[in-house]
């Protein structure tokens, strides 16, 4: 019985010294993951410090512009109750209604061309 509980125990020691072993290369995995990634997002910080950097904000402002359309975009397509065929039917609409306002306005701005005289 002795002999029993004493190879119970030792495998016991082995599994978890296994164990110990296995984690240990995770760990060191996971740490070296991380540090490759904490190195690549400093890289890319300091690139973009050198793209904003300057007097000149007009890249920064497009970019900003840019990236607020899109996220709006997406958060519209994601959250619309309507399909993908009607969405694009109203897309469509709505550019041809802000065409014709426009071109409305410009063409009563510029039909005499003696406006302000």
């Amino acid at each position: 019985m002795n002999n029993l509980i004493r190879s119970i125990l030792k495998t016991a020691v082995y599994f978890l010294d296994q164990t110990n072993s296995f984690t240990s290369d995770v760990r060191d995995r996971v740490s070296d993951g991380m540090g490759r990634a904490a190195d690549r997002v400093s890289d890319l910080r300091d690139q973009a410090a050198d793209l904003y950097s300057g007097e000149d904000h007009t890249v920064r402002n497009v970019l900003t512009f840019v990236a607020g359309v899109g996220v709006g975009i997406g958060a519209a397509l994601l959250f619309a109750p309507a399909s993908g065929e009607e969405i694009r039917g109203q897309i469509g609409d709505k550019v041809h209604d802000i065409g014709d306002r426009v071109r409305e306005r410009f063409s009563s701005r510029t039909s005499t061309g003696t406006e302000g005289r």
